[in-house]
Parts: C-alpha cells; sequence; structure tokens
C-alpha cells in the first residue's frame, strides 16, 4: 500500500464505474474518468487514504480510508477493491494493515457503515472482528433512495486479542 494519489483515478475508474459494486455508495456508478478525478480530487482533510497495491506493481488495485471523527480516539474506516480481485483476501490484508496503523497511533476505536443489504463489506468486517452495533434506519439518501446503515466498531483491545 502507498498514498493514493489523483493519477490513481485512471486505475480506479472501473471499480467506480461498476453499478454493482456503487449500488452501496452514497453516489451512483461514474460514466466518465472525469467524476472519477474529480471525486480524487476533492479536499477532505479528516481523510487519509492509501491504493492497495500487488506486490511488485505501483498500480492501485483499490484503497483504504480512514477518518478521524474524534481527535485521538475514533476514526471511521472505509475501503473499495476492483471486482477482479474479490474474494483474494486482499482487501482483509489492506484494511487490517490500515487498523494496525490506527491503533499504534492510539485510536481506541474504529468503525464502519455500510448498507445492510452489502453481505461482502458486511463479511468483510465480521472476519476482522468487528460487532455488529447497531442499525440506523433512513440514514442514508444515495442514489438507489433512502437507505438504512448498519454500523460496525471495533475496540483496540478487541483487536490485540485477535491479532
Amino acid at each position: 500500500m502507498r498514498p493514493r494519489i489523483l493519477a490513481d483515478a485512471e486505475a480506479l475508474h472501473p471499480a467506480y464505474a461498476d453499478a454493482e459494486l456503487m449500488r452501496w455508495w452514497s453516489t451512483g456508478p461514474h460514466d466518465r474518468i472525469e467524476q472519477t478525478r474529480a471525486h480524487l480530487a476533492k479536499e477532505a482533510p479528516e481523510w487519509r487514504c492509501w491504493a492497495i497495491t500487488l506486490r511488485g506493481d505501483d498500480r492501485a488495485i483499490g484503497f483504504v480510508a480512514a477518518g478521524e471523527k474524534r481527535q485521538g480516539n475514533v476514526s471511521e474506516i472505509g475501503y473499495m477493491l476492483l471486482r477482479e480481485h474479490w474474494g483474494t483476501g486482499i482487501a482483509a490484508e489492506a484494511v487490517s494493515a490500515v487498523i494496525d496503523q490506527i491503533f499504534a497511533e492510539g485510536q481506541r476505536r474504529v468503525f464502519a457503515d455500510t448498507d445492510p443489504e452489502n453481505a461482502a463489506s458486511r463479511g468483510l468486517l465480521e472476519k476482522l472482528g468487528f460487532k455488529l452495533e447497531g442499525m440506523l434506519r433512513g440514514e442514508w439518501e444515495t442514489h438507489i433512495g433512502v437507505r438504512d446503515t448498519a454500523l460496525y466498531g471495533l475496540l483496540r483491545d478487541e483487536w490485540r486479542g485477535a491479532a
């Protein structure tokens, strides 16, 4: 993994253009590479983002992002992976590396929110030891309508116990 950069837009555009993958995002699929470039160019200083790459290849195949929600204490994570790498364990490896870093920095809690129907994302979170903490009804207004969200959390002590 390495920091995600604007030049990763070309490599990541197939994921952003993938209607099935983007079903679970707050925005619909990108029709044009310019949309992906604009999305990656947005300034969000509270978020850090790493490109997922294969060993020996610098091309981005996905990303993991972490946003600090309460300074020094709580971070949210998000992730995306190109379809051809689904089911390979790469997402779990990349998300684990970011969780390791967040907890090493002293954070006490990491959380993620996902659509309750996004079975793949929920499975990844549960595999990593996240606990379902609650459901927020009608939480997001998205391109597919108003959606609920499933909130998952992981505490530093739980991660150490699992590691």
